[in-house]
């Protein structure tokens, strides 16, 4: 129920006066609500709102901050100050539900404005003072068209003007924009759903307590808990890695409900008493003023809907423990006193845990480099331009070992890089870009020097030898190989190594990877000013050219540069004007035993060989997240065989280059339809857009788009991949080679609006609701724990 509430800019607050005719569909509307049975939330209206509203009102990014993901958020109701906004200069109060305000009086304190009635509850009153119900009905008055393109009257862009309606407002904005309704932009709701959601609301909108930890993950809660809050400097300095690092995710306990999911928090009180959680922006900001006081880590039931962007599931189960003993505790390593919270020292990793043993944090993030490497996309934040600006549309990523005698494997290195190892972090002021050029990069510098010093140290190695250095996921683990899909400003990670060798690839040790988690999640601010945006933008430049660079450095030295100038034909030559970067390690040779004139496409093929052991788990990981997975997606031996038969027509897609790519979104869905509808099955077509350069604060998006179109791909997954579905296509399985060919011809935006016509579903489409659904079941089938709700804020009007 995409509540877009883009209203009118101002109007004097004054008590609503409503025409005749509304005063009408109030009168009828409460007779006839009064006939239905009694509404209940967890059976009636949720799924209508998850279906309906949450797909665009879920996260940061909802409009107006509108989210209707969980009865709390209906009771806040919608504010006009806006999270996402680039040009901000003095960093915002933060607005997190559920955290940082506990009461919907606090919220009103703070400008929100209710889209319930709070008035006397009444049947009459709980429409007539209700934002939702006039918005509700305002979309059955005046339906949107049930073809074609919608009308330039509705503003689609992402970061559209919006002004939110109030109760005061509703009218007048009603008049203004009569066809504004909600859901907006998208179809009508269906009569059942529209009467279930105006009863509910003349009932008084009732809606649940939240609820408790099930008996299956009650005494999992106090293990863990006891775990995490025992008293000794060792305990204690572990717990807060593990909290620093888990404070995102949405922990499920071993052999709970499928959608069961929890936070892990700091909390004022000890377990065994209600949760009073701290709620600092940052999980290494200082949990109270005096240091002294104790404050303990506690599990939260996580409670509203789950949206795709901002799911990321991390297990804790006896295995877990076990692991967690083995890396942290077996070492006969002391922690003589707990770190501190100043703000300098907790900002910094590789002081705040220096005690803990490199191999065992590095361990740590390996053993599931796909839940951190996410966290890197969606993390804290559901708009990813800070992190996506500066990376390319698809790169592989794989992984130093953690047992070969590299430099950045050293305790004692790293013990001596802490200081200049110091990630950018949120100090409110303006100044902290400019410490990028007189800090910041200074110490990258010095590390980079002392890193190159040693490779002149390690002489030649044969290619076979060399692949050696990167993680095999010890011969089982999947998270050893990634795909990193950009989907403008949005990605996805997938497992294993997708499709064709990419233009670049990262290889990360265990600095980078620590480094980048830090910047991006834990010590990243939504609500911060530009300065903190700009200084991570510009960080994170240096951290993707480090993982690339870590690559290049396997290939013969005449070719590093040039192959690396290459990737970024634009505006790389200013940014190492900007940013001087030490060469010799372009100098120093160190891999030979190449066979062919294309040793990069030579090392893709080892690197591809190294890791092949571990290919057909990440595949199927992709598709499926049951522990039967195989078994699941290779019971119908008669759909497998149909599916491969369609898999060798899509895949001709995924030969198209350049230009004639233009006109396709960056993610499509396509549903392939079958001669039994249980059967239907589905792909992805990612577009992956080149560019020469992706240095952000050098260039706009718009430059960036354009630059090398001419050596655009196109992706073809036979699963569902990313958050924001840009568009979905529906095509019969006789029709795919056809589907095929007609992609195959289209050059111009008026070409693929012939075959959007011939297979698109557009916004106005009367089975856009239940093809959208079809697609929600399917990934939620496929992958019942890491699912959630697709976000359709940025499906296009094409």
């Amino acid at each position: 129920m995409v509540v877009v509430l883009l209203f009118a800019l101002f109007f004097t607050f004054k008590a609503p006066s409503y025409s005749n005719h509304m005063a009408n569909d109030i009168k009828q509307a409460v007779l006839l609500a009064e006939k239905m049975p009694p509404v209940v939330f967890e059976e009636h209206v949720k799924p209508i709102l998850e279906r309906r509203c949450v797909v665009c009102h879920g996260c940061y990014d909802a409009p107006c901050q509108l989210k209707l993901s969980s009865p709390e958020g209906l009771m806040r109701g919608a504010s006009e100050e806006r999270v996402y906004d680039g040009k901000r200069l003095t960093n915002m109060a933060p607005t997190r539900l559920l955290i940082d305000e506990k009461t919907t009086e606090a919220w009103r304190e703070r400008g929100f404005t209710s889209v319930l009635n709070e008035g006397v509850n009444s049947p009459q009153n709980n429409l007539q003072n209700s934002v939702l119900y006039h918005l509700l009905n305002l979309k059955k008055e005046y339906p949107q068209p049930r073809e074609g393109l919608l009308p330039e009257t509705f503003t689609l862009e992402l970061n559209r003007e919006q002004s939110c309606a109030t109760i005061e407002t509703v009218e007048s904005y009603s008049k203004e924009h009569p066809t504004w309704g909600m859901p907006y932009a998208m179809p009508n709701l269906s009569d059942t759903s529209y009467q279930t959601l105006v009863s509910w609301l003349v009932q008084g909108a009732v809606t649940p307590l939240p609820p408790k930890p099930s008996a299956q993950a009650q005494p999992q809660v106090e293990t863990w808990e006891h775990f995490l809050n025992q008293s000794s400097n060792k305990h204690r300095l572990v717990s807060r890695y593990l909290y620093e690092h888990l404070f995102h995710a949405h922990i499920q306990f071993f052999e709970t409900d499928q959608r069961e999911f929890y936070r892990l928090v700091r909390s004022t009180t000890p377990s065994g008493v209600p949760v009073d959680e701290i709620a600092t922006v940052r999980p290494y900001d200082a949990p109270t003023p005096n240091l002294n006081t104790p404050f303990y880590y506690r599990f939260v039931k996580y409670h509203p809907s789950i949206v795709v962007k901002s799911h990321l599931v991390y297990t804790l189960s006896p295995q877990r423990m076990k692991r967690y003993q083995t890396l942290f505790f077996e070492d006969n390593y002391e922690v003589t006193q707990r770190p501190t919270y100043e703000p300098k020292h907790s900002a910094n990793p590789f002081k705040t845990f220096e005690a803990i043993p490199v191999k065992a944090r590095y361990r740590f993030l390996l053993d599931d480099a796909h839940f951190f490497i996410q966290g890197f996309v969606k993390g804290p934040v559901c708009r990813g331009q800070v992190a996506l600006d500066v990376i390319e549309d698809r790169f592989w990523l794989v992984f130093f070992d953690p047992d070969k005698p590299l430099i950045t494997n050293s305790p004692q290195f790293l013990g001596q890089m802490a200081d200049v190892l110091q990630v950018p972090s949120d100090d409110q002021s303006h100044f902290e870009v400019i410490r990028i050029w007189t800090e910041y990069w200074k110490g990258l510098k010095q590390y980079m020097e002392q890193k190159q010093a040693w490779f002149k140290t390690i002489g030649v190695h044969r290619l076979d030898h060399a692949v050696g250095a990167i993680w095999d996921g010890d011969g089982h683990n999947p998270n050893a190989a990634l795909t990193v899909f950009r989907h403008f400003d949005s990605a996805s990670v997938a497992y294993g190594l997708v499709g064709e060798p990419p233009e670049t690839a990262w290889i990360i040790d265990y600095p980078l990877f620590e480094r980048i988690h830090y910047l991006l999640v834990a010590g990243f601010n939504v609500y911060g000013n530009v300065s903190h945006q700009l200084s991570t933008r510009i960080y994170m430049d240096f951290l993707r050219m480090e993982g690339e660079d870590y690559f290049l450095a396997f290939l013969p030295v005449d070719q590093r540069k040039t192959i690396r100038d290459s990737w970024y034909l634009g505006q790389r030559s200013t940014v190492e004007e900007l940013f001087s970067a030490p060469q010799a390690w372009l100098s120093t040779e160190s891999v030979i035993g190449y066979q062919t004139d294309d040793p990069m496409a030579e090392l893709y093929q080892r690197i591809q060989a190294h890791l092949s052991p571990i290919a057909h788990s990440a595949s199927s990981l992709n598709s499926c997240d049951l522990p039967s997975c195989d078994a699941v997606l290779t019971a119908d031996k008669a759909k497998q065989a149909q599916q491969q038969k369609v898999d060798q027509a899509m895949a001709k897609i995924s030969q198209l280059k350049g230009a004639q790519l233009a006109p396709f979104p960056d993610v499509a869905f396509v549903r392939i339809k079958t001669a039994q509808p249980e059967n239907d099955f589905a792909y992805t077509l990612i577009r992956n857009k080149a560019y020469k350069n992706v240095t952000s604060f050098l260039a706009d998006e718009h430059e960036r788009d354009r630059a090398d179109i001419e050596h655009d791909s196109m992706s073809i997954v036979p699963w569902l991949e990313g958050a924001y579905p840009n568009f979905f296509f529906s095509v019969a399985q006789n029709d795919v080679e056809k589907f095929v060919a007609h992609c195959a011809t289209i050059r111009t935006h008026e070409d693929y609006q012939r075959f959007v016509e011939a297979y698109g579903v557009r916004r106005t489409n009367p089975k856009f609701w239940e093809i959208a659904d079809w697609f929600q079941d399917e990934f939620a089938k496929r992958n019942p724990v890491t699912s959630g709700l697709f976000d359709l804020n940025r499906y296009q009007n094409r």
